[in-house]
């Protein structure tokens, strides 16, 4: 009996033990807050240079904590570039670019590690306030992918049938976006209709964060509060309805600011407020052509939709009064990326899954200024290479990309146009010259040289469709998912090409011979495979340059109805020798039922092999959307990007 004593009271002095031990640790292990912006430029911040309103709240973060100069997120869009937050991973790993729309079909997989995942395993509380934007399916969702609480919007907040001053669309402008509502955990709860519904939604998360903070005070937590604005449409409520100098886009700011501030106060209310890492940081840089509406990139060149610096390069404040000194001015290069690792590092965890592309910033939070945890960056935009960096040099490769430049800014509410620009191979020194605009290249052949090799390392990975490659690491590697571009073999590639209809200006492709380089393009209509015919057929004769003997011949379309893109109602493939005398080979006639699906359709002839120099390839265009279509009697579009001879 004694000895049942004594062992029971070993068993109780060691319980003791372990729950003080646990406690402590408990006491010691930090929360974690992420605040992410939407299309919040450079110079967006009274901290970092923005005039015309004020955000004390958030330069006072500044001051208590770490103001990053050279922070990057993975892709200057929206999805894209939160998958990378969450994940640790360029977006190449997990196959999530550009912005899903309501439709989608993917999003980030429930198999995916990510930020809230990793936390929960170490006894976290996990909450979203604010958008997602990372598939709108059930299984994408983020009760789904490690979160505990969810509220906001799935998608962004233009992704409704509303104009974005807020008036009804008319009979020239018409959408198929349906009802954009606020969803509570896997249900949407209320519809959001006018502007009104919108200026309210940052004081709804702020006020759900809060009580959020309160109710897990004495529990670790990961709030996440993503905020949709001030992507368009802007709206603010009315305490702070002009209050700024700069107009509706100041207020919006200062409200986000005034929301940074209730967090923080929730805090020391709470008595965590030492024990809490903040980190504040915007999707990527601003919507240009809004004008005033549209937000600063600062000093930096272009913005959102590009990788140049002001698409890529966001503010981010990192504040944590028991480990970080204040007043820092961080000019090392970090990325969202960066983020899991850090928090990994944080709780003593390893990097699972996918995010093996961060490195931890914990050398920098914890004050050793000699500490460079990353010395170079790659710079994607969908699955094409743009640019890397390593230390002050920035190398750019060719490609073409939507400027901002050029071309007047939208008025009251409205976007302006986008300018079509092109770059050659060229050399920054992102030290002496923050806005890109002096070229030196010739001056430093050897530089290129080096960072022609670092994007070389990138391709081998993460893959490169300007260089048609496809990485060993990509997620098509990785994860068995299918690449969303491909390689199609295809004895056309480098034939002579004439289109009947040039396609239109805004859906050119990637120059003339788009439709026979070998690459397949997304689902993605904006995806620059692809070419588009408003209320015009598609009419392409290929010339082979000399009879040579084919076996097949493909031509393959897009299906988005939502985006006003059908089938044509007549498909028709001919062939000849001499070019003038055609023979059909193939016919079909593809239906255009009513459809939300998005999904590329080839249509393929067969054949015993035939001599033949030149292929005619038609698609008939249905010319107006049907009755059943919001935009019918409007012109219908159809979209192709490859013709395949073999």
């Amino acid at each position: 009996m004694a000895h049942i004593h004594k062992q029971f009271l070993k068993f109780f002095l060691c319980s003791v033990i372990f729950l003080f031990i646990t406690c402590e640790n408990r006491d010691k292990t930090p929360n974690i807050i992420i605040i992410f912006t939407d299309d919040q430029g450079y110079g967006d911040l009274g901290c970092y240079g923005a005039q015309g309103f004020e955000t004390p709240n958030i330069d006072s973060m500044a001051k208590d904590g770490m103001l990053f100069t050279d922070f990057y997120v993975s892709q200057a869009v929206c999805s894209a570039s939160r998958a990378s937050l969450m994940t640790g991973s360029y977006a190449e790993r997990i196959g999530i670019q550009g912005a899903l729309s309501p439709w989608a079909v993917n999003g980030l997989d429930p198999e995916t590690e990510t930020v809230a995942k990793l936390l929960k395993r170490h006894g976290y509380t996990n909450a979203i306030f604010g958008k997602w934007h990372l598939g709108h399916r059930i299984e994408y969702l983020p009760l789904q992918n490690g979160f505990d609480e969810y509220s906001g919007l799935i998608c962004s907040n233009d992704m409704w049938p509303v104009d974005y001053d807020g008036n009804p669309l008319n009979e020239d402008k018409r959408s198929y976006y349906p009802p954009m509502s606020f969803w509570k955990g896997n249900e949407p709860t209320s519809n959001i209709e006018t502007l009104n519904d919108q200026a309210q939604i940052t004081r709804q998360i702020t006020e759900l964060s809060v009580d959020f903070i309160e109710r897990n005070k004495n529990n670790p937590f990961f709030l996440y509060v993503p905020h949709p604005m001030p992507h368009q449409p802007i709206a603010a409520s009315d305490e702070f309805l002009g209050k700024s100098e700069l107009g509706l886009y100041g207020d919006v700011i200062m409200e986000i600011d005034w929301s940074v501030g209730q967090i923080i106060d929730a805090l020391k209310k709470n008595g965590i407020d030492d024990n809490t890492l903040i980190i504040y940081a915007s999707d990527n840089g601003p919507w240009l052509n809004y004008g005033k509406w549209g937000g600063s990139a600062g000093p930096l060149r272009e913005g959102k939709g590009t990788m140049w610096e002001g698409g890529a390069r966001v503010p981010c404040i990192m504040r944590w009064p028991d480990k970080i000194t204040p007043g820092q001015s961080i000019t090392k290069i970090a990325s969202t990326i960066d983020i899991y690792p850090t928090i990994a590092e944080i709780v003593g965890d390893e990097i699972n899954g996918y995010a093996n592309d961060g490195v931890s910033l914990m050398p920098i939070l914890n004050g050793d200024k000699n500490s460079n945890p990353r010395n170079e960056l790659y710079y994607y935009y969908g699955e094409k290479l743009i640019a890397v960096r390593k230390g002050k040099w920035k190398l750019v490769f060719p490609h073409v990309y939507r400027s901002y430049e050029g071309v007047e800014a939208g008025k009251n509410l409205h976007p302006g146009p986008y300018n079509k620009g092109s770059s050659g191979l060229e050399l920054y020194d992102l030290i002496n010259d923050i806005g890109e605009r002096k070229d030196v290249a010739a001056l430093y052949p050897h530089i290129v040289r080096e960072l022609e090799q670092v994007g070389n390392l990138a391709r081998s990975k993460l893959g490169d469709k300007l260089t048609n490659e496809i990485g060993t690491e990509s997620y098509a590697a990785i994860c068995g998912y299918e690449p969303d571009f491909i390689k199609i073999e295809n004895m056309a590639v480098g034939s002579g090409i004439t289109l009947e209809n040039p396609p239109n200006k805004k859906y050119k492709g990637e120059g003339d011979r788009a439709l026979i380089n070998g690459m397949g393009g997304t689902i993605n209509y904006q995806d620059e495979s692809w070419q588009g015919f408003e209320a015009e057929d598609l009419v392409a004769i290929i010339d082979l340059g000399s009879a040579k003997a084919i076996n097949s011949v493909e031509v393959r379309f897009l299906q988005s109805q939502v985006f006003w893109i059908f089938l044509p109602y007549h498909i028709q493939i001919e062939h000849s020798i001499d070019g003038n005398h055609f023979e059909l080979i193939y016919e079909d006639y593809p239906s255009n039922d009513f459809s939300f699906e998005q999904k590329i359709i080839s249509y393929k002839a067969n054949f015993d092999p035939l001599k033949s120099r030149f292929i005619k390839v038609k698609g008939y265009n249905i010319d107006e959307c049907p009755d059943y279509h919001p935009g019918a009697g409007g012109p219908s579009w159809i979209f192709s990007d490859e013709i395949v001879i073999n």
